[in-house]
């Protein structure tokens, strides 16, 4: 897509910075420049991020201008603005998982997916607000206050990568890393109008992501258009012998499918993901992205997805799974080590003030529910039960793919809710996940893309499921639905 070099920074494409720095047209001193003024004009307001490095920005900009004066290759990503959600490492500057234990914590080394960044090209603008420990839907479980929906600030930007799909939506950055453990890349890329990919378990290193539960986490991109979420995991992806779980399976150009368009692909809408509960304009909006695709070729038919599409099973095992590995996780922020420490003469009380007062309630909540599900007498009952849940759930979706390309579905049973709506509520804020977390339990990929917006303007965002390591099948059908949207 050809873009105006003239344009506003927030209107461009990643692709076309990226190709103005190289050809000339400006530097990617420049583009840091008005990068951090826009962001200083809008954050504010916004909050997205926690952490702007901006002496490390010019620093990082010179060199890419550098390069560019000597001939020399500058990165695919070059001189393109990032920001990266505060659960990356990122060595020499703070990283703090919105978080009072981790506040001042500056990790001494890079995690994979930032230095695959560094090595790109890619600027690194500074650290994004998200719920604490990635513990949320909303970014309200921030220690620093929540992120707010740049098209209603009223309104939550979604969770837990709140910040980094806030950022994209103001036009502060064309760049976002998210992660996604039950579904905070896709529901706040719903939420900001944005496009979230949570890639296939073992598609993204995870080595240097601060550990929620770790059998479930991945890193992924978040983007305002299809193309440049496409290009950000090219630069991501790949084999890591730092982390045993990330697969050593060929890594394509996701580029190359966006073209292809989506004639004879099978297309599956799962019927217990548009029954009770979901909001009209959300199922109307969503069923018109599902229409766009059948209208440029696709085949849509109804299936059922019995286990993985059931709240009572979906969402239960989903809260024993990651609550069970967040209590073991998180063990290690003791005050010894690292990060805050509260000052007590006596070791016991000093362990306990420490998890008392560097934890938020939410984090707190999900300690206990996790040690009580692993505890001596409940392991059976609770977490293997819900591992046998979750062999289930994987096997719905192994059945679903024998007669579908990829499955549609909503991101959300609602459009972005009010700040403070439901954050006294856990139960009904773990709903806002129904849709999501079966994904990252059977470790398949999925993508949000914009698909209409409800009657008071808020974006809506459309779920496509793909079968493991097909991120291709999700990216070309997201860039039909991305186009259908065009005026």
């Amino acid at each position: 897509m050809t873009q105006d070099a003239t344009a506003p920074l927030s209107e461009q494409s990643a692709e076309a910075i990226a190709q103005a720095i190289r050809s000339g047209q400006t530097t990617a001193q420049k583009v840091a420049e008005s990068t951090l003024h826009h962001i200083r004009q809008t954050d504010d307001e916004i909050h997205a991020f926690l952490t702007l490095d901006e002496e490390g920005v010019y620093k990082q900009a010179e060199a890419v201008d550098q390069k560019i004066s000597n001939g020399e290759d500058p990165g695919v990503l070059a001189g393109v603005p990032i920001a990266l959600k505060d659960t990356l490492c990122t060595k020499g500057l703070r990283t703090t998982c919105a978080s009072k234990i981790l506040e001042n914590f500056i990790p001494p080394y890079d995690a994979t997916a930032v230095a695959r960044l560094r090595s790109s090209g890619a600027i690194l603008i500074g650290k994004l607000n998200m719920d604490e420990f990635a513990m949320g839907s909303s970014n309200e479980n921030s220690a620093f206050g929540p992120t707010r929906n740049p098209h209603d600030t009223t309104r939550v930007a979604g969770g837990s990568s709140g910040g980094s799909a806030a950022a994209v939506a103001a036009g502060q950055v064309p760049l976002t890393l998210g992660s996604d453990t039950g579904g905070s890349i896709r529901l706040p890329a719903s939420f900001c109008g944005v496009v979230g990919l949570k890639p296939t378990y073992g598609r993204v290193s995870r080595y240097g992501l601060i550990a929620y539960a770790s059998s479930l986490d991945q890193i992924g991109p978040l983007a305002a258009n299809v193309a440049d979420t496409a290009r950000l995991l090219n630069v991501i992806s790949g084999h890591d012998p730092n982390d045993s779980t990330c697969a050593d399976v060929p890594v394509p150009d996701h580029t190359a499918c966006l073209t292809r368009g989506v004639e004879g692909l099978k297309i599956g809408l799962p019927r217990e993901y548009f029954s009770e509960g979901l909001d009209e304009e959300v199922k109307k909006a969503v069923l018109k992205g599902v229409e766009i695709l059948e209208q440029a070729g696709a085949t849509v038919q109804e299936i059922s997805i019995p286990v993985a599409g059931h709240p009572a099973y979906s969402i239960a095992a989903y809260y024993i799974i990651a609550t069970a590995e967040a209590s073991s996780n998180l063990s290690r922020y003791d005050g010894v080590k690292y990060g805050f420490r509260s000052e007590s003469d006596d070791l016991i009380e000093m362990y306990n003030q420490t998890r008392s007062q560097g934890f938020g309630r939410e984090v707190k909540r999900r300690i206990m529910l996790g040690t009580y599900a692993l505890s001596a007498g409940y392991y059976d009952a609770y977490y293997l039960k819900a591992q046998r849940v979750r062999t289930l759930i994987q096997k719905d979706f192994d059945t679903a793919f024998q007669s579908c390309d990829l499955l549609a579905s909503p991101v959300s049973p609602t459009p972005a809710f009010q700040v403070g709506e439901k954050i006294d509520d856990p139960l009904q804020m773990y709903l806002s996940d129904i849709y999501t977390v079966s994904v990252n339990l059977a470790g398949i990929p999925g993508i949000s893309v914009p698909c209409g917006q409800s009657s008071n303007g808020l974006p809506i965002g459309l779920q496509l499921l793909g079968k493991a390591f097909d991120e291709e099948t999700l990216l070309q059908a997201a860039s039909v639905v991305e186009q259908g949207q065009t005026p």
